[in-house]
């Protein structure tokens, strides 16, 4: 649990300033819980170029509560949470400081955005929090208020979570946090769980990943884990201490994260992706009469496919629907075994490339045609498809046929500002198996938005 946290003061030396504002969001690591904001009498003059800054002036203050009336909410919103601010060194000290005036030690773990920031997106120009969210295009509202800057914070939080692919800040969590220290019950794990998109991390009782899965629907499938009778059920439900997630709204999002993890992490529990996930590929050749034949066969890692399947059947099924979408030949596809016309041309429905009565370059145009639009070699996209909010999109970037990563952005920024996509794009590992997931995806999901990009206008 996390307390994301804002400050206005009222400037002038050190350890002798007071709060003027104060934001504090309660974060479970998906949604915000509670959330506490409020102006505050200081109790002494707010300096001039603050009020500048802030546009909170002593006017505004006088009927405002005094820390001592508002220190209570404060201790309670944020217990066993940790404390998460831009520049939180400055945060911490600030509240230490109000608090030790009324006798009272308060004490909290805390997270710098700053640091995250620097560790996660390096390279920026700036760090401040409004030249960086601004970069990174993330909505700001009432920047140098307490609630605006707090929500920022927030948000840039969400996007350091997604890049913190190593889960250092997750895992620190989970050590941190008292009450998963205690075994918990299988059902109070599932309590905590949501019925969303996305993907799950099983961890042992010292914080580590044991497990690592991907579903629709992740209380259902966590709720399969602890009710399962087989070996592995069993040892998961033995071992397992703690059950975090990230939501992706995109199914195709999930599955690129899990295989990329499950590889990097490589869980003791995972064995399903330690295996290629693909066994048949489409591969094209030019026979003797100067005809594309295309033809379904065993994956080999040595060949170059068009795209690729989980098995035969399915590579059969493309290929069935793609003779009658694109008009091809079932002899040229590997579909009718003949020496002579394949059945289609009986009954006028291919136009004869098995018997060479349709010219190759008429044919081969067509092939092309199904080459093209079912592989991304060579191309600059951005795939878009659902995100975790209502407000949100996910954003899959391929460029020059490889897959760079992926990352989330607000409905109300233009995807087709490169430079901002790459910012909150996380970089990910182009290999075989991320073809295969996104290539299938595509080909199952007809109506997603697809951006094609020249290279030209891209900074590399």
């Amino acid at each position: 649990m996390y307390a994301i946290v804002d400050i206005e003061t009222t400037g002038g030396k050190y350890n002798e300033e007071g709060i003027t504002e104060i934001a504090v969001y309660k974060y479970d690591g998906h949604e915000v819980v509670d959330q506490f904001i409020s102006l505050i009498n200081p109790e002494r003059e707010i300096q001039p170029f603050v009020v500048n800054l802030t546009g909170i002036n002593s006017n505004m203050l006088r009927s405002a509560p005094k820390f001592y009336e508002v220190a209570k909410r404060i201790v309670e919103i944020t217990d066993e949470c940790i404390l998460v601010a831009h520049n939180a060194n400055f945060d911490y000290r600030i509240l230490c400081t109000e608090f030790n005036r009324l006798g009272y030690e308060f004490e909290r773990k805390s997270l710098c955005t700053v640091q995250l920031s620097k560790n996660l997106i390096p390279g920026q120009t700036s760090y401040s929090l409004g030249k960086l969210v601004r970069s990174l295009g993330i909505p700001v509202t009432d920047r140098h208020r307490a609630s605006g800057d707090a929500l920022a914070t927030l948000k840039l939080f969400k996007m350091l979570l997604d890049k913190d692919t190593g889960k250092t800040i997750i895992q620190q969590s989970i050590s941190l946090n008292p009450k998963h220290q205690l075994e918990p019950r299988h059902l109070d794990i599932l309590r905590e769980l949501p019925s969303a998109t996305g993907v799950y991390y099983i961890h042992n009782s010292e914080g580590e990943i044991i497990y690592i899965g991907k579903s629709n629907n992740i209380k259902k499938r966590i709720n399969q884990h602890f009710t399962g009778t087989n070996q592995k059920s069993k040892k998961i439900q033995s071992k397992v201490h703690a059950v975090t997630y990230e939501k992706t709204g995109s199914e195709l999002v999930a599955l690129l994260k899990e295989s990329e993890e499950i590889k990097r992490v490589k869980p003791i529990f995972n064995r399903a992706l330690r295996r290629s996930i693909f066994t048949h590929a489409l591969y094209s050749f030019k026979d003797e009469n100067n005809y594309i034949n295309l033809k379904i066969d065993i994956a080999d890692g040595r060949k170059k496919p068009i795209t690729t399947f989980s098995n035969r059947q399915s590579g059969k099924s493309f290929i069935t629907k793609a003779v009658e979408d694109y008009k091809l030949c079932q002899k040229l596809t590997g579909l009718y075994k003949t020496k002579t016309s394949c059945f289609n041309f009986e009954i006028k429905a291919c136009e004869g490339a098995c018997v060479q009565k349709e010219v190759p370059d008429l044919y081969n145009n067509r092939v092309e045609a199904l080459i093209s639009n079912n592989s991304y070699s060579n191309k600059n996209m951005v795939i878009v498809d659902r995100g975790r909010e209502v407000d949100e999109r996910s954003a899959i970037l391929i460029e020059n046929g490889v897959f760079k990563g992926l990352g989330f952005f607000n409905l109300n920024y233009q995807i087709n500002n490169i430079e901002v996509l790459e910012s909150i794009i996380t970089p990910m590992n182009n290999n075989r198996d991320t073809q295969h997931i996104i290539q299938s995806y595509v080909r199952k999901n007809k109506r997603l938005k697809i951006i094609q990009f020249q290279p030209d206008t891209h900074n590399t």
